[in-house]
């Protein structure tokens, strides 16, 4: 489905897609802050007025990111990206703490969170750096370059300390393998992932044990197929790994913070709490189980009238949904959600430049990543990093960030895009 007008042709399905989720998170919002009759929907003093004012500016946002050439977000990417390290590090200077995390800039009665805005500043450069004809993605050099490009506003974000928002670049990892990013990055990554939480679950002595027994099964496994061991990648993978398994508990009770800490312990089942570290949670979970099979109805959440659950307009708003519209309407929300991201890699997949084909692929990853952390944090799956649901939290920078990533796109595509 779609518009065309000579060689311009706007995928409808996409914008569809997006109002349905913001339309949809406005009700929620309006439901998780009424407070009172007759306030109207523009009352500024609440929340959903708020929000519905974000709404509204939006859709001037989008009129400018659409009507601005496609070729200008790839001429200019890179001075984009250099914009947003820039007002990344400026924070460190002239940021506003919220909620103990220098992570904002303040403008009279509003606040602007820079981190929203550098995911589409640097799926641009990782479009731009991927899509130059010099590169090549199999090459190592390139692929460690790549990999910089995505680290760097990470690493800024990180001491500020907002690791919530440091975390989303894992998503770009998606689409360094579409492509050709070496298979044993990922391969690395979750190990070390593994080494980590395993050492945290067994303790040392346990992830010791079990090393030198993968490596015993490695090693007969080699030889009962009779291949040839390389002793010294043999050999230094195992040290590597018992150098990291001594290094856990020191960056976990060093380096972490104590709630971050907890909030691991409370996953990992090490502690149980909640009336504290993990009242979120634990209220979420009672709100979304008492919504059973189709909700209690709009307005009609007793946990979300009874403001059982902090944060509900924002990064705990699915609860909200679970418990008003129940398991068939969360479900509902999935499909959303996934269709949007099925789209958005279909038509990534179909551009003609590799530019458009890397950053549609960011922002399916980003897109699906943030939904997916969020959903699982709410129902105590992962731990509570503050990451928000895309188009749904309370949030005027969470949702202009994502508008703006996204109608890139869309105006990328409008261009770009091959018909078959």
């Amino acid at each position: 489905m779609g518009y065309r007008a000579g060689k311009v042709k706007i995928d409808w399905w996409i914008i569809l897609l997006y109002g349905l989720l913001v339309g949809f998170g406005w009700l929620n919002i309006y439901s998780a802050s009424l407070s009172g009759q007759g306030n109207g929907f523009f009352n500024m003093e609440q929340i959903y007025g708020k929000q519905l004012l974000w709404i509204v500016l939006s859709i001037v946002l989008i009129i400018f990111v659409l009507a601005l050439d496609t070729k200008f977000y790839e001429r200019f990417a890179s001075l984009i990206y250099i914009g947003s390290l820039l007002s990344l590090l400026g924070l460190f200077v002239f940021g506003e703490t919220i909620n103990g995390a220098t992570s904002w800039y303040h403008f009279g009665p509003a606040s602007l969170q820079p981190s929203e805005f550098a995911k589409a500043a640097t799926a641009l450069a990782l479009g731009k750096y991927i899509g130059d004809i010099q590169t090549n993605m199999r090459e190592l050099k390139h692929q460690w370059r790549a990999l910089l490009i995505i680290a760097i506003p990470a690493l800024i974000i990180i001491p500020q300390p907002d690791p919530g928002s440091a975390l989303v670049y894992a998503a770009f990892i998606f689409p360094l393998y579409r492509e050709g990013l070496n298979y044993l990055f990922l391969t690395l990554a979750l190990s070390l992932a593994a080494l980590f939480v395993g050492t945290l679950v067994i303790g040392t002595q346990g992830m010791i044990i079990g090393i030198a027994m993968l490596l015993l099964l490695y090693f007969f496994w080699q030889k009962k197929n009779r291949h040839r061991i390389i002793w010294p990648r043999y050999i230094i993978s195992g040290l590597f790994a018992l150098g990291l398994v001594f290094c856990v508990h020191y960056i976990f009770n060093s380096v972490f913070e104590q709630r971050h800490r907890d909030r691991f312990n409370l996953v990992l089942g090490k502690t149980v709490d909640n009336n504290s570290i993990g009242y979120n949670t634990h209220q979420s979970e009672i709100a979304i189980g008492s919504g059973r099979w189709f909700g209690k109805g709009w307005l009609q959440g007793t946990q979300t009238k009874g403001n059982f659950v902090p944060e509900q307009h924002t990064d705990y708003i699915f609860s909200t949904i679970g418990e008003e519209w129940g398991f068939v309407g969360s479900v509902l929300l999935v499909i959303v959600f996934m269709s949007l991201v099925l789209r958005i890699l279909f038509r990534a997949e179909r551009q003609k430049s590799v530019f458009g084909r890397v950053y549609g692929y960011s922002v399916a990853s980003i897109i699906f990543f943030h939904f997916m952390v969020n959903v699982g944090m709410v129902i105590g799956i992962f731990p509570t990093v503050g990451i928000p649901l895309p188009f749904l939290s309370y949030g005027g920078s969470g949702l202009w960030g994502f508008t703006v990533l996204l109608f890139i796109f869309v105006k990328m595509d409008s261009a770009n895009y091959i018909n078959r």
